[in-house]
């Protein structure tokens, strides 16, 4: 029987994964997902080591790519004795788990794994697992189930000091904090960016300037950065933030709206967490907030709202988005004009 599946852990061991692998060896059948690929690509890489000692060149490996999955060349497969090798090891790629037509021919087979062959499931980082299927319930009875998440806050920062150290550089804490707010958290996105900021920066030290002049920004931060900007009545750089947004034609007026609808429910929430003294970590809880430095910064914002405001800023949002999909107008404008009017600081008592 397989042991809990770390699916039910809001945050994934990485280190512990790997010394289980070490201690135990490789079982017979693996499911591996989530939306931190690098991780994932990387614990492939040391189960494959485990199962094929040279690598996967012999008649030991086989793998098998989706989104179909053809049942006798998985039966194949699997049943072929290892040439040279203690295991054989069979990868599966992308195939539409939750789509699966007569799952239960399949059923029997992920069920029933010879001890001599390890089969990994790898699926990709926008695959969710449907426990209502009997298929995924009878994978999640066989299989070592692993989700790869986003790590933890301090790990992640250990490891964008360890990268960077790896091209020569130190970093600055905060520099290291600014990249995971502006870049996000996950290692794949962060990888580039790390190498870029390290060709880029003149000093042996990485700082918080480095990060800021060459990183991509993801949208997310971005608003962020622009409602920031607004609660410290700096109103012509938020503006100027806005403006490279609305020029960006891959910006989509009505994403570009929920995350600002998003981000002013998250400020009403820390200005909750003020006025009642709650902290971050009750902003983090309420908001999904994964790192507390993250959720200081939003406290922080706060500060230069009022709720009255706050809550008149998320309506505006609403009216907004309805606006957008009920009507002709340009969304572009309206995104504009709903900036402008938080920025205004309506309140309850001017609707």
């Amino acid at each position: 029987m397989a042991r809990k599946n770390s699916r039910d852990e809001e945050k994934m061991n990485y280190p512990a994964e790997l010394r289980r692998l070490k201690e135990e060896g490789p079982q017979r059948l693996y499911l591996l997902w989530g939306p931190e690929d690098y991780l994932r690509e990387q614990y492939l890489a040391q189960l494959k080591k485990r199962c094929l000692p040279e690598g996967e060149d012999g008649f030991s490996y086989k793998r098998l790519d989706g989104p179909e999955l053809d049942r006798q060349e998985l039966v194949g497969a699997i049943d072929a004795v290892p040439f040279m090798t203690e295991r054989s090891f069979v990868e599966i790629r992308d195939v539409e788990l939750n789509r699966l037509k007569e799952p239960e021919k399949y059923m029997a087979v992920f069920s029933d794994i010879p001890e001599y062959c390890t089969v990994c499931l790898v699926q990709s980082a926008q695959f969710e697992p449907d426990g209502r299927l009997k298929l995924i319930k009878t994978l999640r009875s066989v299989a070592r189930e692993l989700k790869f998440t986003q790590q933890s806050q301090g790990m992640l920062i250990d490891w964008i000091i360890r990268r960077f150290a790896a091209a020569g550089k130190s970093v600055e804490l905060e520099a290291a904090q600014r990249l995971m707010f502006i870049s996000g958290d996950l290692m794949s996105r962060l990888i580039p960016e790390i190498e870029k900021i390290a060709a880029f920066a003149k000093g042996e030290r990485v700082t918080a300037a480095d990060v800021e002049a060459v990183a991509n920004h993801i949208p997310e931060a971005v608003i962020f950065d622009m409602t920031d900007f607004i609660s410290q009545k700096k109103y012509n750089t938020a503006a100027s933030v806005l403006a490279e947004l609305l020029a960006d034609k891959n910006n989509e007026p009505i994403p570009m709206l929920a995350m600002l609808g998003l981000q002013m429910r998250k400020l009403y929430t820390a200005r909750l967490a003020i006025e009642r003294e709650l902290g971050a970590k009750f902003v983090m809880e309420v908001c999904s907030i994964k790192h507390e430095f993250i959720a200081k910064k939003l406290i922080n914002s706060a500060r230069g709202f009022s709720l009255s405001q706050l809550r008149r800023a998320v309506a505006l949002c609403a009216e907004a988005d309805y606006k957008m999909k009920s009507s002709s107008l340009d969304g572009r404008e309206l995104l504009k004009e709903t900036v402008m009017r938080i920025a205004a600081g309506e309140t309850d008592a001017e609707r």
